[in-house]
Protein backbone atom coordinates (compact mmCIF):
# COMPACT_ATOMS: atom_id res chain seq x y z
CA UNK A 1 0.00 0.00 0.00
CA UNK A 2 1.46 3.44 -0.90
CA UNK A 3 2.64 5.47 2.07
CA UNK A 4 0.23 8.27 1.17
CA UNK A 5 -2.87 6.04 1.17
CA UNK A 6 -5.42 6.64 3.90
CA UNK A 7 -5.92 3.30 5.59
CA UNK A 8 -9.12 2.02 7.16
CA UNK A 9 -8.95 0.89 10.77
CA UNK A 10 -11.76 -1.28 12.11
CA UNK A 11 -12.02 -1.07 15.90
CA UNK A 12 -13.50 -4.25 17.40
CA UNK A 13 -14.15 -3.71 21.08
CA UNK A 14 -16.79 -3.94 23.83
CA UNK A 15 -14.87 -1.14 25.56
CA UNK A 16 -16.83 1.63 23.85
CA UNK A 17 -19.88 3.80 24.59
CA UNK A 18 -23.27 2.09 24.24
CA UNK A 19 -26.71 3.65 24.48
CA UNK A 20 -27.12 2.92 28.21
CA UNK A 21 -23.55 3.82 29.26
CA UNK A 22 -22.23 6.68 27.14
CA UNK A 23 -19.20 7.07 29.44
CA UNK A 24 -17.88 3.55 28.76
CA UNK A 25 -14.51 3.06 27.04
CA UNK A 26 -13.10 6.52 27.62
CA UNK A 27 -9.51 5.77 26.58
CA UNK A 28 -10.53 3.87 23.44
CA UNK A 29 -12.95 6.61 22.43
CA UNK A 30 -10.37 9.38 22.76
CA UNK A 31 -7.73 7.40 20.87
CA UNK A 32 -10.11 6.58 18.02
CA UNK A 33 -11.27 10.20 17.88
CA UNK A 34 -7.72 11.36 17.18
CA UNK A 35 -6.99 8.43 14.87
CA UNK A 36 -9.59 9.87 12.50
CA UNK A 37 -7.03 12.51 11.50
CA UNK A 38 -4.83 9.82 9.97
CA UNK A 39 -7.20 7.00 9.02
CA UNK A 40 -10.77 6.10 8.25
CA UNK A 41 -12.22 4.59 11.44
CA UNK A 42 -15.21 2.30 11.88
CA UNK A 43 -16.30 0.60 15.12
CA UNK A 44 -17.85 -2.81 15.79
CA UNK A 45 -18.98 -3.33 19.38
CA UNK A 46 -19.80 -6.93 20.39
CA UNK A 47 -22.18 -7.25 23.36
CA UNK A 48 -22.55 -10.41 25.42
CA UNK A 49 -26.18 -11.59 25.65
CA UNK A 50 -27.08 -13.72 28.67
CA UNK A 51 -30.51 -15.25 29.31
CA UNK A 52 -32.52 -12.84 31.45
CA UNK A 53 -32.83 -15.20 34.39
CA UNK A 54 -29.06 -15.83 34.46
CA UNK A 55 -27.71 -12.40 33.57
CA UNK A 56 -25.25 -10.85 36.06
CA UNK A 57 -26.38 -7.48 37.42
CA UNK A 58 -24.08 -5.57 35.08
CA UNK A 59 -25.88 -7.07 32.06
CA UNK A 60 -29.50 -6.36 33.00
CA UNK A 61 -29.81 -3.27 30.77
CA UNK A 62 -31.06 -4.14 27.30
CA UNK A 63 -28.75 -2.46 24.76
CA UNK A 64 -30.11 -0.48 21.83
CA UNK A 65 -28.45 -2.20 18.87
CA UNK A 66 -29.60 0.58 16.54
CA UNK A 67 -27.65 3.21 18.50
CA UNK A 68 -25.10 5.12 16.43
CA UNK A 69 -22.20 6.91 18.05
CA UNK A 70 -22.20 10.46 16.66
CA UNK A 71 -18.52 10.38 15.70
CA UNK A 72 -18.08 6.98 14.04
CA UNK A 73 -19.90 4.50 11.82
CA UNK A 74 -20.82 1.99 14.53
CA UNK A 75 -22.26 -1.52 14.54
CA UNK A 76 -23.50 -3.17 17.74
CA UNK A 77 -24.31 -6.87 17.77
CA UNK A 78 -25.05 -9.46 20.43
CA UNK A 79 -23.62 -12.94 20.80
CA UNK A 80 -25.08 -15.55 23.20
CA UNK A 81 -23.34 -16.76 26.34
CA UNK A 82 -23.99 -18.35 29.72
CA UNK A 83 -22.23 -17.14 32.89
CA UNK A 84 -19.07 -19.23 33.52
CA UNK A 85 -20.33 -22.28 31.56
CA UNK A 86 -19.58 -20.98 28.05
CA UNK A 87 -16.39 -19.14 28.95
CA UNK A 88 -14.17 -21.66 27.07
CA UNK A 89 -16.11 -21.13 23.82
CA UNK A 90 -17.14 -17.47 24.07
CA UNK A 91 -14.29 -16.37 21.81
CA UNK A 92 -15.27 -18.85 19.10
CA UNK A 93 -18.95 -17.91 19.32
CA UNK A 94 -18.15 -14.21 19.19
CA UNK A 95 -15.89 -14.80 16.16
CA UNK A 96 -18.71 -16.61 14.34
CA UNK A 97 -21.04 -13.62 14.80
CA UNK A 98 -18.28 -11.09 14.14
CA UNK A 99 -16.97 -12.51 10.86
CA UNK A 100 -19.65 -11.17 8.46
CA UNK A 101 -19.36 -7.68 9.92
CA UNK A 102 -15.59 -7.69 9.47
CA UNK A 103 -15.94 -8.99 5.93
CA UNK A 104 -18.40 -6.22 5.06
CA UNK A 105 -16.21 -3.48 6.57
CA UNK A 106 -13.32 -4.12 4.12
CA UNK A 107 -10.76 -2.75 6.57
CA UNK A 108 -6.98 -2.68 6.22
CA UNK A 109 -6.27 -3.22 9.94
CA UNK A 110 -8.30 -4.42 12.91
CA UNK A 111 -7.64 -2.65 16.22
CA UNK A 112 -9.00 -4.31 19.34
CA UNK A 113 -9.40 -3.26 22.98
CA UNK A 114 -10.20 -6.01 25.53
CA UNK A 115 -8.43 -9.30 24.92
CA UNK A 116 -10.97 -12.03 25.67
CA UNK A 117 -13.32 -12.97 24.24
CA UNK A 118 -13.50 -10.05 21.80
CA UNK A 119 -9.77 -9.77 21.06
CA UNK A 120 -9.55 -13.50 20.47
CA UNK A 121 -12.52 -13.31 18.09
CA UNK A 122 -10.98 -10.34 16.26
CA UNK A 123 -7.75 -12.28 15.71
CA UNK A 124 -9.66 -15.30 14.38
CA UNK A 125 -11.80 -13.22 12.04
CA UNK A 126 -8.89 -11.10 10.87
CA UNK A 127 -6.63 -14.02 10.09
CA UNK A 128 -9.43 -15.83 8.27
CA UNK A 129 -9.86 -12.79 6.01
CA UNK A 130 -6.16 -11.92 5.71
CA UNK A 131 -6.44 -8.71 7.76
CA UNK A 132 -3.70 -7.92 10.32
CA UNK A 133 -4.88 -7.47 13.90
CA UNK A 134 -3.51 -5.20 16.64
CA UNK A 135 -4.83 -6.05 20.11
CA UNK A 136 -4.80 -3.64 23.03
CA UNK A 137 -4.50 -4.73 26.67
CA UNK A 138 -6.00 -2.10 29.00
CA UNK A 139 -5.06 -3.75 32.31
CA UNK A 140 -8.03 -5.48 33.91
CA UNK A 141 -8.45 -7.73 30.86
CA UNK A 142 -5.06 -9.23 31.78
CA UNK A 143 -4.63 -8.72 35.52
CA UNK A 144 -8.04 -9.69 36.88
CA UNK A 145 -8.58 -12.79 34.74
CA UNK A 146 -8.23 -15.76 37.08
CA UNK A 147 -9.96 -18.78 35.53
CA UNK A 148 -7.72 -21.08 33.48
CA UNK A 149 -9.75 -20.86 30.28
CA UNK A 150 -9.66 -17.07 30.11
CA UNK A 151 -5.96 -17.01 30.96
CA UNK A 152 -5.29 -19.57 28.22
CA UNK A 153 -7.18 -17.59 25.57
CA UNK A 154 -5.69 -14.27 26.65
CA UNK A 155 -2.27 -15.84 26.10
CA UNK A 156 -3.30 -17.20 22.70
CA UNK A 157 -4.74 -13.86 21.66
CA UNK A 158 -1.48 -12.05 22.37
CA UNK A 159 0.64 -14.77 20.76
CA UNK A 160 -1.38 -14.84 17.55
CA UNK A 161 -2.00 -11.11 17.10
CA UNK A 162 0.17 -9.21 14.64
CA UNK A 163 0.94 -6.63 17.33
CA UNK A 164 0.10 -6.01 20.99
CA UNK A 165 -0.33 -2.61 22.63
CA UNK A 166 -0.32 -2.23 26.43
CA UNK A 167 -1.12 0.88 28.46
CA UNK A 168 2.07 0.69 30.55
CA UNK A 169 5.54 -0.82 30.48
CA UNK A 170 4.61 -2.83 33.58
CA UNK A 171 1.72 -4.38 31.66
CA UNK A 172 3.98 -4.92 28.65
CA UNK A 173 6.35 -7.01 30.75
CA UNK A 174 3.40 -9.00 32.12
CA UNK A 175 2.13 -9.59 28.57
CA UNK A 176 5.56 -10.77 27.44
CA UNK A 177 5.69 -13.11 30.42
CA UNK A 178 2.40 -14.57 29.23
CA UNK A 179 3.73 -15.22 25.73
CA UNK A 180 3.36 -11.97 23.79
CA UNK A 181 6.35 -11.65 21.39
CA UNK A 182 8.59 -8.86 22.78
CA UNK A 183 9.35 -7.46 19.33
CA UNK A 184 5.63 -7.12 18.60
CA UNK A 185 4.61 -5.63 21.95
CA UNK A 186 4.56 -1.86 22.53
CA UNK A 187 3.60 0.18 25.58
CA UNK A 188 1.64 3.38 24.94
CA UNK A 189 0.63 5.17 28.13
CA UNK A 190 -2.82 6.73 28.31
CA UNK A 191 -3.31 10.46 27.82
CA UNK A 192 -5.96 13.00 28.69
CA UNK A 193 -7.90 15.81 27.09
CA UNK A 194 -5.56 18.72 27.80
CA UNK A 195 -8.22 21.21 26.69
CA UNK A 196 -10.27 20.10 29.73
CA UNK A 197 -7.64 19.02 32.26
CA UNK A 198 -5.30 21.96 32.80
CA UNK A 199 -3.99 23.90 35.84
CA UNK A 200 -6.09 26.62 37.40
CA UNK A 201 -6.61 28.67 40.53
CA UNK A 202 -7.79 26.55 43.46
CA UNK A 203 -10.00 29.22 45.01
CA UNK A 204 -11.74 29.98 41.72
CA UNK A 205 -12.41 26.28 41.22
CA UNK A 206 -13.79 25.96 44.76
CA UNK A 207 -16.12 28.84 44.11
CA UNK A 208 -17.25 27.22 40.84
CA UNK A 209 -18.18 23.93 42.56
CA UNK A 210 -19.72 25.61 45.60
CA UNK A 211 -17.12 24.27 48.04
CA UNK A 212 -17.31 26.33 51.23
CA UNK A 213 -14.57 26.73 53.81
CA UNK A 214 -10.79 26.81 53.81
CA UNK A 215 -10.18 23.21 54.84
CA UNK A 216 -8.06 20.73 52.97
CA UNK A 217 -9.78 18.83 50.15
CA UNK A 218 -8.85 15.29 49.11
CA UNK A 219 -10.42 14.01 45.89
CA UNK A 220 -11.10 10.49 44.59
CA UNK A 221 -12.67 9.81 41.18
CA UNK A 222 -13.49 6.39 39.77
CA UNK A 223 -15.74 3.39 40.22
CA UNK A 224 -17.00 2.92 43.77
CA UNK A 225 -15.84 -0.65 44.31
CA UNK A 226 -13.79 -2.20 47.11
CA UNK A 227 -10.81 -3.05 44.86
CA UNK A 228 -10.17 0.66 44.35
CA UNK A 229 -8.99 0.75 47.97
CA UNK A 230 -11.95 2.79 49.20
CA UNK A 231 -12.05 0.94 52.52
CA UNK A 232 -8.47 1.98 53.20
CA UNK A 233 -9.22 5.50 52.00
CA UNK A 234 -12.08 5.81 54.50
CA UNK A 235 -9.88 4.41 57.29
CA UNK A 236 -7.12 6.87 56.44
CA UNK A 237 -9.40 9.87 56.05
CA UNK A 238 -11.39 9.29 59.25
CA UNK A 239 -8.12 8.92 61.15
CA UNK A 240 -6.78 12.09 59.53
CA UNK A 241 -9.67 14.13 60.91
CA UNK A 242 -8.10 13.91 64.38
CA UNK A 243 -5.31 16.27 63.30
CA UNK A 244 -7.00 17.95 60.32
CA UNK A 245 -10.60 18.43 61.49
CA UNK A 246 -11.47 20.79 58.62
CA UNK A 247 -10.42 18.31 55.91
CA UNK A 248 -12.99 16.93 53.50
CA UNK A 249 -13.02 13.97 51.18
CA UNK A 250 -14.85 14.40 47.85
CA UNK A 251 -15.72 11.23 45.97
CA UNK A 252 -16.77 11.25 42.30
CA UNK A 253 -18.26 8.09 40.82
CA UNK A 254 -20.92 5.44 41.22
CA UNK A 255 -20.91 1.86 42.39
CA UNK A 256 -21.90 -0.64 45.02
CA UNK A 257 -19.41 0.67 47.61
CA UNK A 258 -21.12 4.05 47.77
CA UNK A 259 -23.58 2.88 50.44
CA UNK A 260 -20.73 1.58 52.58
CA UNK A 261 -18.98 4.93 52.35
CA UNK A 262 -22.16 6.75 53.32
CA UNK A 263 -22.84 4.49 56.31
CA UNK A 264 -19.23 4.63 57.55
CA UNK A 265 -19.19 8.42 57.36
CA UNK A 266 -22.49 8.60 59.27
CA UNK A 267 -21.31 6.14 61.92
CA UNK A 268 -18.19 8.25 62.49
CA UNK A 269 -20.24 11.47 62.64
CA UNK A 270 -18.35 12.71 59.58
CA UNK A 271 -21.16 12.86 57.04
CA UNK A 272 -20.47 16.57 56.49
CA UNK A 273 -16.81 15.77 55.84
CA UNK A 274 -17.41 13.16 53.09
CA UNK A 275 -18.97 14.45 49.87
CA UNK A 276 -20.48 11.81 47.58
CA UNK A 277 -20.80 13.64 44.26
CA UNK A 278 -22.01 10.87 41.95
CA UNK A 279 -20.87 10.58 38.36
CA UNK A 280 -19.62 13.77 36.67
CA UNK A 281 -18.73 14.65 33.11
CA UNK A 282 -15.09 15.31 32.28
CA UNK A 283 -15.29 19.08 32.66
CA UNK A 284 -16.96 18.65 36.05
CA UNK A 285 -14.24 16.26 37.21
CA UNK A 286 -11.57 18.71 36.03
CA UNK A 287 -13.02 21.58 38.09
CA UNK A 288 -13.10 19.40 41.22
CA UNK A 289 -9.48 18.42 40.57
CA UNK A 290 -8.49 22.06 40.41
CA UNK A 291 -10.45 22.66 43.63
CA UNK A 292 -8.63 19.84 45.44
CA UNK A 293 -5.35 19.91 47.34
CA UNK A 294 -4.53 16.25 46.69
CA UNK A 295 -5.87 13.54 44.41
CA UNK A 296 -5.92 9.99 45.82
CA UNK A 297 -6.16 6.61 44.06
CA UNK A 298 -5.45 3.71 46.48
CA UNK A 299 -6.30 0.86 44.05
CA UNK A 300 -5.21 -2.73 44.48
CA UNK A 301 -4.61 -3.10 40.73
CA UNK A 302 -4.40 -0.73 37.75
CA UNK A 303 -3.24 -0.56 34.16
CA UNK A 304 -2.55 3.07 33.32
CA UNK A 305 -5.34 4.99 35.09
CA UNK A 306 -6.56 7.96 33.03
CA UNK A 307 -7.64 9.70 36.19
CA UNK A 308 -4.04 9.96 37.45
CA UNK A 309 -2.91 11.51 34.15
CA UNK A 310 -5.85 13.92 34.40
CA UNK A 311 -5.10 14.92 37.99
CA UNK A 312 -1.44 15.55 37.21
CA UNK A 313 -2.40 17.60 34.15
CA UNK A 314 -4.41 19.90 36.42
CA UNK A 315 -1.30 20.36 38.57
CA UNK A 316 -2.58 18.38 41.54
CA UNK A 317 -0.25 16.06 43.49
CA UNK A 318 -1.25 12.41 43.57
CA UNK A 319 -1.17 9.96 46.47
CA UNK A 320 -1.57 6.48 44.99
CA UNK A 321 -0.60 2.86 45.37
CA UNK A 322 2.51 1.45 43.77
CA UNK A 323 0.68 -0.85 41.36
CA UNK A 324 0.50 -1.37 37.59
CA UNK A 325 1.56 1.60 35.52
CA UNK A 326 1.12 4.19 38.28
CA UNK A 327 4.89 4.34 39.10
CA UNK A 328 5.47 5.26 35.44
CA UNK A 329 3.36 8.36 36.01
CA UNK A 330 4.08 9.35 39.63
CA UNK A 331 7.46 10.08 41.21
CA UNK A 332 8.54 12.21 44.18
CA UNK A 333 8.23 15.42 42.12
CA UNK A 334 4.51 14.97 41.58
CA UNK A 335 3.20 12.74 44.36
CA UNK A 336 3.68 9.97 46.90
CA UNK A 337 3.40 6.21 46.30
CA UNK A 338 2.46 3.68 48.95
CA UNK A 339 1.84 -0.09 49.12
CA UNK A 340 -1.72 -1.24 48.44
CA UNK A 341 -4.04 -2.29 51.30
CA UNK A 342 -2.13 -0.19 53.88
CA UNK A 343 -4.43 2.37 55.52
CA UNK A 344 -1.75 3.59 57.93
CA UNK A 345 0.70 4.33 55.10
CA UNK A 346 -2.10 6.02 53.17
CA UNK A 347 -2.99 8.27 56.11
CA UNK A 348 0.65 9.27 56.57
CA UNK A 349 1.08 9.96 52.83
CA UNK A 350 -2.06 12.09 52.69
CA UNK A 351 -0.96 14.09 55.73
CA UNK A 352 2.50 14.62 54.19
CA UNK A 353 1.03 15.61 50.81
CA UNK A 354 -1.37 18.10 52.40
CA UNK A 355 1.49 19.72 54.31
CA UNK A 356 3.96 19.95 51.44
CA UNK A 357 4.29 23.09 49.25
CA UNK A 358 3.95 21.55 45.77
CA UNK A 359 4.98 23.28 42.56
CA UNK A 360 1.72 22.83 40.65
CA UNK A 361 3.13 24.08 37.34
CA UNK A 362 5.95 21.54 37.60
CA UNK A 363 3.41 18.78 38.27
CA UNK A 364 1.33 19.77 35.24
CA UNK A 365 4.33 20.03 32.90
CA UNK A 366 5.69 16.64 34.06
CA UNK A 367 2.67 14.76 32.71
CA UNK A 368 1.04 16.58 29.80
CA UNK A 369 0.19 13.51 27.71
CA UNK A 370 -2.44 14.25 25.09
CA UNK A 371 -4.69 11.73 23.35
CA UNK A 372 -3.25 13.06 20.10
CA UNK A 373 0.14 11.60 21.08
CA UNK A 374 -1.49 8.30 22.02
CA UNK A 375 -3.29 8.15 18.66
CA UNK A 376 -0.12 8.95 16.72
CA UNK A 377 1.76 6.10 18.39
CA UNK A 378 -1.19 3.75 17.90
CA UNK A 379 -1.36 4.67 14.22
CA UNK A 380 2.36 3.93 13.86
CA UNK A 381 1.76 0.41 15.21
CA UNK A 382 -1.15 -0.10 12.78
CA UNK A 383 0.97 1.09 9.85
CA UNK A 384 3.74 -1.21 11.03
CA UNK A 385 1.67 -4.38 10.77
CA UNK A 386 0.70 -3.42 7.22
CA UNK A 387 4.34 -2.99 6.20
CA UNK A 388 5.31 -6.32 7.70
CA UNK A 389 2.18 -8.24 6.82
Amino acid sequence: MPASSRIKILAVTPYFPVSATSYKGNSALHTLRWLKRSAEVEVICPITRYPKWLAPNAYHDVPDLTYQHPEFPTTYFEYPALPVLTRPINGFVCAHYLLPYVRAAKADVILNYWLYPEGFSAVRAGHKLGIPVVVGAIGSDVRTRTDRWTIHFVRETMKQADAVITVSEDLRQLAIGMGAPPEKTTSILNGCDTSVFFPGDRDEARCAVGFEGDGELILYAGNLIASKGLGELMDAFLGLLATRPQARLAIIGQGEYGETIKSRAALAGAQDRVLLLGRRKADGVAVWMRAADVFCLPSYSEGCPNVVVEALSTGRPVVATRVGGIPELVDERVGILIPPRDAAALAEALDTALGRPWDRNQIASACRRSWEEVADKTFAVCRGVLRHG
